[in-house]
């Protein structure tokens, strides 16, 4: 192997065990053969949807496998050895040593009884490669290069006491601190708004470069991925669809399923004349929650018209779920009205009757904790069928059979388990579940954010056919302007609780912005090399996560 090789590995083949239900456990291969090298100094991407393999093949540059995955095949090089034949003492050294990992949550990965620093320095003095002194050391000199307030102190907090944005990059540096030859990123900005991840991606690429330490950068957005890397390798199913440099594979990709990647984003909707009477009122609504001073809603003023959706977007902590609380009666307002279907609402759940119930539904971002694991997908959109209509026997089973070839699943889904689906497939159903009580509002609370690029523009492109079949209403929640330009009509922008621009899509996406619109808008990441450093030039503003 030539010394620039860093990492190589040979016809890689990941094997794991399945335990189907009433049937027998066997082994199933999910990597199949991939090969690829990574030079010194270098970034690969690892990108395709989920399942994939990206996180699988990335771990085993550490030669681990999670989850009773087992690697099966092939050759893991690293600095000219293959660390598949080496002893656990080897293996020990190379984790947290030579080779360093950066989870997709970095405060699912924290302690969080310990403080930062702590747990930065840990690895680089249980490794023998600095004492507790040249350790910290390291540690603030990381914390400043990656943009860090106070890096001096900011250690002596707790993982809680620090922003999303904030706790990425101290894992980032927890990865650096040892001195790595190797970095795998899995995912590490998916997690973070739109606007943070633009400050987290420019603080891993100036550290990669400034350490000249080479990775693995694991995403399944491909514009993301274009900012760090120098090659990417496509991946799907574990099989290897494309390779090639950055420039390559987004300007000239050679296979559908890269072309597809490339082109995701490409949903158009026009927007459309607003009826005379909106469906939604919101009026002067200031909210807080029990126990607390200060409000987290302020004066908000909106309105949404039979069959068109409003996106309401913004950052973290905006305040864009607390107003689909207030709206849904799960947080009674302190002030103000929510006008709906030409009635004044109750200010909580429990004063609204079964035709306000009905005539309002919710789909929630994480399908698998929004769907019992125990009923079947029948069971599941026949309840409201039941609840709102009394329907029963052949005519619910005709009705739930309607929904499923309206979300595009059909018939032979009816007596799956929720575990027997996709994440997009689990979406669908929650879509069809809202859709069967027969609504005039769906408030969509980031139902594609959790989804992979293809699989969300197939749940953005059914929401839009639905909508003009049934004429309901959406309030779509999202802080992705990519999606927001897909299928809104009009856009409330919220910052720190407050709607600070509102109106029609054209007019809120027309300049002149004010400087948090203008924030939010130039941070979609674009499918173009040198997008991330142009935009970071031409901020006004740093997030709120920063």
């Amino acid at each position: 192997m030539s010394d620039d090789k860093l990492l190589k590995v040979r016809d890689l083949k990941i094997g794991a065990t399945v335990y189907p239900p009433g049937e027998k456990p066997h082994d199933i291969e999910i990597v199949h053969g991939v090969s690829f090298e990574v030079e010194k100094g270098k970034v690969l991407g690892l990108i395709g949807e989920s399942g994939a393999g990206k996180s699988t093949i990335g771990l085993s540059a550490m030669a681990y496998g999670r989850g009773g995955v087992e690697i099966t095949g092939g050759e893991v090089w690293v600095n000219g050895r293959d660390i598949l034949k080496t002893g656990l003492g080897d293996i020990r050294a190379l984790r947290g040593g030579e080779v360093t990992y950066v989870s997709q949550s970095a405060a699912a990965s924290f302690n969080p009884a310990k403080q930062i620093m702590d747990q930065v320095t840990e690895a680089a003095i249980l490794q023998g490669k600095f004492s507790k002194k040249e350790a910290e050391a390291r540690a603030i000199e990381l914390f400043a290069k990656l943009g860090l307030p106070d890096p001096e102190n900011i250690g002596n907090r707790y993982p809680h006491q620090v922003s999303g944005g904030q706790l990425q990059r101290c894992m980032t540096a927890l990865a650096l601190c040892p001195e790595p030859d190797l970095v795998v990123f899995d995912e590490p900005t998916t997690a973070l708004d739109v606007t943070t991840q633009i400050d987290v991606l420019m603080a891993i690429k100036e550290a990669i470069r400034d350490t000249g330490v080479a990775a693995l950068y694991i995403t399944h957005d491909l514009a993301v991925v274009a900012q760090v890397s120098d090659d990417i390798l496509v991946l799907k199913m574990g099989d290897m669809v494309e390779y090639g440099s950055v420039d390559q594979i987004i300007n000239n990709p050679q296979e559908e399923y890269t072309q597809a990647l490339v082109s995701v984003r490409s949903i158009s909707h026009e927007e459309k004349e607003p009826t005379p009477e909106p469906v939604l009122k919101v009026q002067n609504i200031t909210a807080r929650y029990k126990g607390t001073n200060f409000d987290v809603l302020k004066n908000i003023n909106v309105e949404l018209h039979p069959g068109q959706t409003l996106a309401v977007v913004g950052e973290s902590g905006s305040g864009k779920s607390t107003l689909a609380r207030v709206i849904t009666g799960l947080l009674p307002q302190k002030q103000g009205r929510v006008h709906f279907a030409g009635r004044d609402l109750s200010i909580d759940l429990a004063g609204r009757d079964m035709e306000d119930l009905r005539e309002l539904q919710m789909i929630y971002q994480m399908a698998d904790v929004a769907m019992n694991p125990r009923q079947t997908v029948g069971t599941i959109i026949g309840r409201p069928l039941e609840l709102y209509f009394g329907l029963k026997g052949e005519e619910k089973r005709n009705r739930i059979i309607e929904l499923l070839d309206e979300i595009e699943m059909g018939v032979e889904f009816i007596d799956r388990y929720p575990a027997e689906l996709s994440g997009g497939q689990k979406q669908r159903v929650c879509i069809a579940r809202a859709l069967a009580a027969k609504p005039k509002l769906i408030i969509c609370d980031e139902v594609t954010s959790a989804l992979d690029p293809l699989v969300a523009d197939g749940i953005l492109k059914l929401l839009l056919d639905l909508q003009k079949v049934e004429d309901v209403a959406y309030l779509f929640i999202t802080h992705d302007l990519a999606t927001v330009k897909a299928i809104a009509d009009s856009i409330a922008v919220m910052y720190q609780g407050e709607v600070v621009r509102y109106g029609g899509k054209t007019d809120v996406l027309s300049p002149p912005f004010d400087d948090y619109t203008d924030l939010l808008l130039s941070s979609v990441p674009e499918m173009k090399l040198g997008w991330l450093e142009d935009v970071i030039a031409n901020r006004k503003m740093e997030s709120a996560g920063n």
